[in-house]
């Protein structure tokens, strides 16, 4: 985990250094919008983008402490995270939308798993989607979360009438208080644009892009129905945990279909939930001896395809 997150270092400065264009991230929200970078292209930025990257690897880390989803001791979830993250140098020189979802996301499972089976957690209930529904007053990208952290509350059984009062209220309160005190009004409502797969752009990037993501949606979805025979058979509350990562890795990959114009806000997170799955398929077959030839395809695929990318014109 601290060779990769070494590595993550030095490919965020080697981009940054050659002149990598930051990954188009820019996008409307309900009534704002996020024009570009959050932070500018320049070094305080990279540093940033690669500060809350490491940070998300750490609360990952974390809660695997706490609530133990991946029922083994390793730290394989993070390096691939910081693996998956590498090999797309445009998402590293700026610190993105992308990067601030991946984020949030983290740090929203803490409350969420904290939950299970906790009839009195309407305050973790609001909170979340109150942070969720912020978002996407900036970014539509953020609309992603939404059904997953419903099914997840669902899922952890707390979800009651007092816990759909909270969700709603939660959903509410940031509206009410940008245009209760006037820091938007009705009219600055914007609809989302909506930009599907089939829309993309025909140029020698944008096809490097789609294959570098379909390839490790697929491998996520491979992986994700292998570990559920597995994990089926694990108690409950593990069983609950893991299926929340299954709904926010489905929700994404309709995302990235409906709208692929987002395709860099949205990577982060599908490496993020990917990389569960890559940790999970590793430690669910121990027996398997070459079970470590996966993992150095994946350093080697990852690190050619950072190179391709700062490579390439």
């Amino acid at each position: 985990m601290v060779l990769c997150a070494l590595a993550l270092m030095a490919a965020t400065a080697i981009a940054w250094t050659v002149g990598v264009k930051p990954a188009s991230t820019s996008g409307i929200g309900i009534f704002f919008s996020l024009d570009g970078e959050l932070m500018g292209s320049g070094p305080l930025s990279a540093a940033v983008n690669l500060l809350c990257l490491l940070v998300t690897g750490g609360v990952m880390l974390a809660l695997n402490k706490v609530f133990s989803y991946v029922r083994a001791v390793t730290h394989l979830f993070v390096s691939s995270f910081f693996l998956l993250q590498l090999a797309h140098p445009a998402l590293l020189v700026s610190f993105n939308s992308g990067t601030l979802l991946a984020l949030v996301t983290a740090i929203a499972a803490m409350p969420l798993f904290a939950s299970y089976q906790d009839k009195h957690s309407q305050r973790s209930i609001f909170l979340i989607f109150a942070m969720v529904a912020a978002g996407t007053m900036f970014h539509y990208g953020f609309l992603v979360l939404i059904p997953a952290f419903l099914l997840g509350f669902l899922r952890m059984g707390v979800f009651n009438i007092k816990g759909l009062l909270a969700m709603l209220f939660g959903l509410i309160t940031p509206f009410w208080i940008v245009l209760g005190l006037g820091i938007a009004s009705p009219a600055d409502f914007a609809m989302p644009h909506i930009n599907g797969i089939w829309h993309r752009p025909a140029d020698t990037a944008a096809t490097l892009l789609l294959i570098l993501t379909a390839l490790t949606a697929l491998l996520g979805v491979i992986l994700a129905i292998v570990n559920l025979f597995t994990i089926m058979n694990y108690r409950m509350q593990t069983r609950v945990y893991n299926a929340f990562f299954v709904f926010v890795l489905v929700a994404v990959l309709i995302a990235l279909c409906v709208d692929y114009s987002d395709v860099a806000v949205f990577l982060p997170l599908l490496n993020l939930m990917v990389a569960v799955q890559i940790a999970h398929a590793h430690t669910l077959h121990p027996a398997n001896g070459l079970r470590y030839v996966f993992i150095l395809l994946l350093i080697v695929g990852c690190i050619a395809t950072a190179a391709v990318n700062i490579l390439m014109p």
